[in-house]
């Protein structure tokens, strides 16, 4: 497996606010629904619960089937559609929708999705959903039981597939404050965009209230509230320099190494060992004069075991990444081996960072 490290070493740089903060109760919402596909070219499905759903849905319609007789469905799909409702959307507008079969249908190609509701997690509906699937993936099957699937035909878009009926309560235009919530906790940053917006607005207008969140008076006015906060996502930020991390990506044979990642005076020992395991089996047949002899097939194993000679790398005070990436490459290990020597050298005190594996 090939090793790459990656040391991060560039500058800092200013970053806007509203790329590194949230406003507290702005935020997204999910909705699900459970609906029919109809339209499909035989591949569909018969199940029992997508029968039930059939049946109702045509109950609505005045339609009732006789309680013996099974409708053949084959062209019809049970799905499940959700989406996500951005923050302010209003009763009206048109959100995607995304729809997945729940049931043995082979492909949702060229099915129409039927009129279905969509609610949130207290049970009301916020969205009507309906329309012509696009799907990106296909399936061909053989007679002989062969098939050939492309990315996924049980899930298709639908791109403005629903409309909004419901709004959202947002308490935005609540309160005499606004929250920033940052998506990476720091009380350094926090503490700078707090001073960044005094600085800007006037002293005792922001204050941290912990690593995560700054808390800002706001006018209580919506049309005042809306362009102070279009003010504020522009004030520049120099974000504070992350903990001292090493990340190890075992499967992929990656490691990213921050710029605060030192080492202390330490000698590492590396020695590679190879086990080699080879199974053989020989036959053993009885004579052909005896009397009752059978073959016995038995089983040989050989192991073989190698191993390099050991490398040892000393460390001296004033070590600094480079040094550390030049010597990991110099020995040409594996992932595992490099996970091995950082877990080592942290163990040893000699790694001051955090080690993350993952």
């Amino acid at each position: 497996m090939c090793l790459s490290l990656i040391v991060a070493i560039g500058p800092v740089q200013a970053e806007r606010l509203k790329d590194i903060a949230r406003v507290q109760g702005v935020r997204d919402n999910q909705i699900v629904g459970y609906g029919l596909v109809v339209g499909l070219p035989g591949t569909g499905e018969t199940s029992n619960f997508t029968e039930q759903s059939f049946r109702t849905m045509l109950s609505n319609f005045g339609i009732t089937l006789p309680s013996g007789q099974r409708p053949k469905i084959k062209n019809v799909a049970a799905v499940a559609v959700h989406a996500t409702m951005p923050a302010f959307v209003k009763p009206g507008q048109k959100i995607d929708i995304t729809v997945s079969s729940v049931g043995s249908a082979e492909s949702l190609r060229g099915g129409t999705l039927l009129q279905t509701f969509l609610k949130g997690v207290d049970g009301k509906v916020y969205a009507m959903a309906q329309g012509n699937l696009s799907v990106s993936g296909f399936s061909v099957s053989g007679q002989d039981g062969s098939k050939v699937i492309q990315d996924t035909p049980t899930v298709g878009r639908i791109p403005g597939g629903a409309i909004v009926e419901r709004e959202i309560a947002s308490p935005f235009a609540q309160g005499d404050y606004l929250t920033f919530n940052l998506d990476d906790a720091d009380f350094s940053t926090a503490k700078r965009v707090s001073d960044a917006i005094n600085d800007l607005v006037g002293p005792s207008t922001a204050m941290a209230m912990d690593a995560a969140s700054i808390r800002v008076l706001a006018p209580r006015d919506v049309s005042q509230r809306v362009a102070f906060l279009s003010l504020l996502q522009e004030v520049t930020v120099e974000p504070a320099d992350t903990s001292a991390r090493v990340v190890v990506n075992a499967r992929t044979g990656t490691i990213v190494i921050g710029k605060n990642v030192t080492l202390l005076p330490a000698a590492i020992t590396h020695g590679g060992l190879t086990v080699t395991i080879a199974e053989t089996q020989q036959v053993s047949q009885a004579n052909p004069f005896a009397q009752g002899g059978e073959t016995v097939t038995t089983n040989n194993s050989v192991i073989d075991v190698n191993q390099e000679d050991a490398r040892m790398f000393l460390f001296n005070p004033g070590t600094t990444l480079d040094d550390l990436v030049r010597a990991v490459n110099a020995i040409g290990v594996g992932p595992s081996d490099v996970m091995a020597i950082l877990e080592a050298l942290k163990q040893a005190g000699a790694l001051r960072g955090e080690l993350i594996i993952i």
